[in-house]
């Protein structure tokens, strides 16, 4: 969101345009971001088939994938320009959204975004070779009233750079598609797996912990055991893959290490977040919270789904994260859907799927914002520009869930 923010503002977007812009954008793609951790981490803690709720995720986001550059362009320069270049926005959405439903449903989480993200540039590229609107949108501002109009910069000039550089600073990519595309093979996790991944018991809260009816059919012990998949983890893969990435740079070893070193430094924090995050989510999950929220929440009946897909969107809006969102109402989503007779897969998606649409509203997205466009103090006009849309499209992400919950030929879609 910072990366795409900064090129917005080098075009000569106005800071509101190129924060509001880009945290807009910044939601269909979220709940495959970060090579899948979100739907990885929701599968793992709170016991989803990961294969099925990535499926079911991939059956809810196209449609938003499809909907959201259409949104934009209205947001920005409003209905009439944007029914000026409409087939450049259809090939856009539609070239984002078949690769994600196709990636998300047949391949697994980690690469969704990224060869989605691909497919739908390439085919703008080409698109825009054989066709070119009548009129050309040269302001650099929202349409209506700017107030960060007089801000914007003019653009940089173009720089054309060769082929050579082009290739070398597209090698790092691709071969980190590459490793994460083998490492996401089933085949290739059990190898790893059998070569190691030891497995610990938790003393004093394996299979001491029963669940009991009517969260489930039976009483049933909960199971506390680590498994440490060191060799079969996605981020072994991203490490292995900028290791070589790296050494096909001409970089020297003792730099990469200390790129690592000083890398692992200024993200200390955040790796600490997300580990207090995890473990939130696990003692939720074994303190039996997530399900007295489930049990509280299946109360709402029929109109579970709109409102479990909202309690997603509000945990990303506290939290900041799709992955916090999912370790902290996962379970809850799980147990509601099993009380009202849904599918788990489908409400485990949802909260995903709801939750992607606070993203531009979190406080660290609208810090990030505003930092990369250098629209400092501004943080409530961002906020404020920004609420509607993310509300809006909430709204509208748990009206497509409570179609599939109840509305054939929707019901066909879900993941069982």
């Amino acid at each position: 969101m910072a990366v795409t923010a900064g090129i917005l503002i080098g075009l000569g977007f106005s800071p509101l345009a190129a924060s509001g812009l880009s945290l807009i954008a910044n939601t269909a793609p979220v709940a495959f971001g970060a090579l899948g951790t979100p739907v990885i981490t929701l599968a793992k803690v709170h016991g989803y088939d990961l294969m099925e709720v990535t499926a079911m995720i991939g059956r809810q986001l196209p449609v938003f994938s499809l909907l959201v550059p259409f949104w934009l362009i209205w947001a920005f320069a409003g209905r009439k320009a944007m029914m000026e270049i409409w087939p450049a926005i259809l090939v856009t959405g539609l070239s984002f959204a078949i690769p994600q439903y196709l990636v998300s449903n047949f391949i697994g989480p980690e690469l969704v975004d990224i060869i989605a993200a691909i497919v739908s540039m390439v085919s703008l590229i080409a698109f825009l070779r054989v066709w070119q609107p009548k009129k050309i949108w040269a302001s650099p501002s929202m349409r209506g009233r700017d107030i960060s109009a007089a801000e914007a910069k003019p653009a940089r000039t173009p720089v054309r750079h060769s082929t050579a550089d082009l290739v070398r600073a597209w090698t790092p990519w691709a071969i980190l598609t590459v490793f994460v595309f083998v490492w996401g093979l089933p085949a290739v996790k059990t190898f790893l797996n059998d070569l190691y991944a030891p497995k610990f018991p938790i003393d004093g809260l394996h299979n001491l912990i029963e669940k009991m009816p009517p969260v489930v059919l039976k009483p049933t012990k909960e199971g506390a055991v680590y498994v440490l998949n060191l060799l079969s983890a996605t981020g072994t893969g991203i490490l292995l893959s900028a290791i070589l990435g790296a050494l096909v740079m001409k970089y020297n070893p003792l730099d990469i290490i200390k790129t690592w070193l000083r890398t692992l430094w200024l993200v200390r924090f955040s790796l600490v977040t997300i580990v207090l995050m995890l473990a939130l989510g696990t003692l939720t999950r074994f303190s039996g919270t997530d399900t007295t929220l489930g049990l509280a929440f299946a109360n709402t009946g029929v109109f579970y789904p709109f409102f479990g897909t909202l309690m997603g969107w509000i945990g990303v809006a506290m939290t900041g994260s799709d992955t916090a969102s999912n370790v902290l109402f996962g379970g809850m989503q799980k147990v509601a859907a099993e009380q009202l007779g849904l599918s788990p897969n489908l409400m485990g998606a949802a909260n995903s799927s709801g939750g992607v649409m606070g993203k531009m509203i979190d406080a660290q997205s609208i810090v990030v914002a505003s930092t990369a466009t250098r629209w400092f103090d501004h943080e409530g006009d961002i906020l404020r520009f920004v609420f509607f849309h993310s509300i809006a499209l909430a709204c509208l992400v748990g009206l497509y869930v409570t179609l599939q919950a109840y509305v054939w030929p929707f019901t066909l879609m879900v993941v069982h």
